[in-house]
């Protein structure tokens, strides 16, 4: 067996963060049974340009592959009705809404706890349940902006910069999976459920880390750093070399020795660069020896006698080289799945590991697709299945 092939998930969720999140659990073997609204489409996911066709884009795939798809309208009493039949069968009710909607829709734990004492309700929002911005919806190029992090990123003197990637709803995600994985792990040792208050701001404030430690602590303002220079590590950060860019950092002492000893010139090995913190108050005049060495040759030149050196190194890739680096090929991280409209489709595969199965993929579902499955779970004769699509269940 897989290693969460005994857990089922209701995932009322949508785009990204809760997908994203739920998408992991899936690959490990979760039954993830996706609610989709009948009146909208589905999740709007399905319909992210510029790689959509009809109701599937590879944007949906890539963050629902493995689950399954019920079309379901949880406002009519029949929709409720089924609803609540497939709690009886989960373990968590899972959902990324704003932080009004869970208990205006009946999904927290004390709405759904007559039905299942151990269910887990677990809701990634914007801001949380609580606060003065609960009622808000939260995405994630606000949150890094709500969040401090884009006034850390950039050069300095620049505007203030995103991250290239949506990095407040992956980790909210992860933060989302790991807290059910929690909360059903108590519920089956207590034997009763919970609320799980989630919050792409939590996760994001949370990101903050040492700087935030620093701040409040010692009184530390965070500044950006001239081409992405650690705040307290030198030098550890980009450099230009003749063709592109190179990342070295020492973060170690015996990093710098190495890093040194490669370069061999005698400016280096003055001794106001001896230590840590020598090298961090004279980075002023150590950083422009290092970039008038770095950039008499080619990146690859470079990084072909940094990395045999023990010199921690590497280039700035783009996409492309970096999903064809061999590092990536062999820990398997390209994996595809069959589509009826794409055919073979190549995508990234989880990050998480759990012993040393192989993990299988599936396709993402098809909207509605998995009625049947849902049926037979709940045990439902096929008049009975006609008659709550007649009473509107199912949209």
């Amino acid at each position: 067996m897989r290693p969460l092939e005994d857990l089922r998930i209701i995932a009322v969720e949508q785009y990204g963060a809760g997908p994203f999140g739920s998408v992991h659990l899936a690959d490990l073997g979760a039954d993830v049974i996706k609610i989709e609204e009948p009146g909208t489409g589905g999740d709007v996911g399905r319909y992210v340009p510029p790689y959509q066709h009809g109701e599937d884009s590879l944007f949906f795939e890539t963050f629902n592959r493995g689950k399954r798809s019920l079309s379901l309208d949880l406002a009519s009493p029949a929709g409720r009705e089924v609803f609540e039949d497939l709690v009886r069968h989960a373990d968590a009710v899972y959902s990324n809404l704003r932080g009004d909607v869970p208990s205006k829709i009946g999904i927290t734990y004390d709405q759904l706890k007559h039905i299942n004492p151990s269910i887990v309700c677990c809701s990634l929002t914007g801001f949380g349940m609580t606060g003065p911005r609960a009622q808000q919806p939260g995405y994630d190029y606000i949150l890094q902006g709500l969040a401090g992090w884009m006034d850390l990123t950039g050069e300095p003197g620049g505007p203030p910069t995103k991250s290239g990637l949506s990095i407040v709803d992956f980790s909210g995600g992860f933060v989302a999976a790991i807290s059910l994985l929690a909360g059903v792990h108590a519920a089956r040792r207590d034997g009763y459920g919970m609320d799980c208050d989630l919050s792409l701001f939590d996760t994001a404030i949370g990101m903050l880390t040492y700087p935030a430690a620093w701040h409040l602590n010692a009184g530390f303002t965070p500044a950006r750093t001239r081409h992405s220079a650690h705040p307290s590590l030198v030098p550890f950060q980009l450099f230009p070399a003749a063709d592109g860019w190179i990342v070295v950092g020492c973060a170690k002492e015996k990093f710098w020795h190495r890093l040194v000893d490669l370069l061999d010139d005698p400016a280096l090995r003055n001794p106001r660069f001896a230590t840590f913190a020598d090298r961090r108050e004279h980075a002023a005049e150590l950083l422009p020896l290092l970039e008038a060495i770095f950039v008499t040759r080619n990146a690859a030149d470079w990084l072909a006698e940094l990395e045999p050196a023990g010199v921690p190194c590497g280039p700035v890739n783009d996409v492309e080289a970096a999903l064809r680096d061999p590092h990536t090929i062999a820990r398997g991280l390209v994996v595809e799945t069959e589509h009826p409209h794409y055919g073979t489709i190549r995508q990234v595969a989880s990050p998480v590991r759990v012993g040393d199965q192989t993990p299988s993929y599936r396709r993402a579902p098809r909207r509605g697709e998995d009625l049947e499955y849902v049926a037979d779970l709940l045990g439902y004769p096929p008049d009975r299945v006609e008659a709550l699509r007649d009473a509107g269940a199912f949209g």
